[in-house]
């Protein structure tokens, strides 16, 4: 016997029938035959919340739009610590809301749970919701592309841009679709434009108040073509005057700081375009002034430089003729010794044509101006001498004949 026990096999054989023996002993039923189950001991129990949990949807995706339903929310678990910890790690489990069969409309239903141990105890945040169940429908729209024109360089020219494809079906609930006013393809360029450039653009669909719509765009960007082409020409403004003067002023002059513009347009329109204008409200001028007024293009012709020009009227009051006759001729500067006698004009009067505004001019007579020739250091003889006026400040004149002819007698010869 000490032998067999000193035989390590042996012992190893011996341990091995001990062994079977023991778990054979422990009774798997009750007295009534039925099986025993696990039984769970308190105190390793814990709890957790699981954020932002995905939240599955089931429906009839092909015919019905739902929306209200979150994209994520929480989930919190309680029960045995290591089935709490394999939950969250594994997050083996699913959070969903069943909508087969549901009909359209409004109404609120319940967050369920589904694939999560038996062993734990689950509350979802929040537990219900509100959502709206709506047909489906999908429609064709047009799109409109838009950048920031600004960026086009001075010099250069832009034709509207080209979209490719320039339609996209547009899917979504019907009073969704039923809201679109815009779909846009906005571009994104931020340096300047100076040649034809071609970018993908992302579509974006909006309300008539611009809020954006969340709704299914097939395709989802287009590829928007600008044409940029160096197109100016450089042509002359014509100052065209509308309208006339108010009464009682004339006018004098009128004037434009610029006389030339530089056009940007298609070639074929540079080739027609032969100038631009400037338009002048003459109705509008109340006193000689300097008014700004717009550059007036053609169509077809994208941008002009400068857009303003600036106009300078000066205006005098609107004058009146009035002739003023038998005004006598004054001599001055004749000798003690000398006689002066009038040649011509024989009457030794003249006639003055005044002009001025008319309330200057109403009331002028003869008395008002001074006639006179100088006669100083003349000799004996004719001559031919300048008539000289002196007359009021705010009026002019002109007279038929401005010389006179004077005959000088010496009364020592006498």
């Amino acid at each position: 016997m000490d032998k067999m026990l000193d035989n390590s096999w042996f012992v190893k054989v011996v341990a091995l029938l001990l062994a079977f023996l023991l778990y054979s002993s422990v009774p798997t039923s009750d007295s009534d035959g039925k099986k025993l189950k696990e039984k769970y001991v308190p105190g390793d129990e814990t709890t957790e919340t699981i954020k932002d949990v995905p939240v599955s949807a089931y429906y009839d995706t092909k015919n019905l739009i739902v929306t209200g339903i979150p994209e994520t929310v929480d989930l919190t678990v309680a029960g045995p610590k290591s089935h709490v910890q394999n939950a969250k790690t594994l997050k083996n489990f699913e959070v969903y809301v069943d909508l087969t069969g549901a009909e359209i409309g409004t109404k609120t239903v319940k967050l369920k749970v589904r694939d999560l141990s038996d062993k734990l105890q689950a509350s979802i945040s929040p537990a219900s919701v509100t959502i709206s169940i709506q047909e489906r429908i999908t429609r064709e729209f047009s799109v409109e592309a838009e950048y920031n024109t600004s960026l086009v360089k001075d010099g250069f020219g832009a034709s509207p841009p080209k979209v490719r494809p320039d339609k996209v079906k547009i899917t979504g609930a019907r009073d969704v679709i039923d809201s679109i006013t815009y779909v846009k393809a906005t571009v994104d360029i931020k340096e300047p434009l100076v040649e034809t450039t071609t970018r993908n653009a992302k579509i974006k669909v909006f309300d008539r108040e611009l809020n954006k719509l969340d709704v299914i765009v097939e395709p989802d960007s287009v590829e928007v073509t600008i044409p940029v082409r160096s197109v100016t020409k450089q042509v002359p403004i014509q100052l065209i005057q509308k309208g006339s003067l108010p009464d009682g002023l004339a006018l004098e002059s009128i004037d434009m700081d610029t006389k030339q513009a530089v056009i940007t347009a298609e070639e074929d329109v540079l080739v027609a375009v032969k100038a631009v204008r400037a338009e002048v409200d003459l109705s509008k001028i109340k006193e000689t002034e300097t008014v700004s007024v717009p550059v007036l293009i053609p169509n077809g012709v994208i941008t002009v430089s400068p857009e303003l020009v600036k106009v300078t009227v000066k205006v005098r009051k609107k004058e009146e003729e009035k002739n003023i006759s038998s005004i006598p001729v004054n001599i001055r500067g004749l000798s003690p010794d000398q006689t002066a006698e009038f040649k011509d004009p024989a009457s030794g009067s003249a006639t003055l044509l005044v002009y001025g505004s008319s309330d200057k001019i109403r009331t002028l007579g003869p008395a008002d101006f001074r006639i006179f020739v100088e006669l100083s250091g003349l000799e004996e003889g004719e001559h031919d001498v300048d008539i000289q006026v002196d007359g009021p400040k705010d009026v002019s004149w002109r007279m038929p004949k401005s010389t006179a002819t004077i005959k000088i007698t010496n009364d020592t010869d006498a």
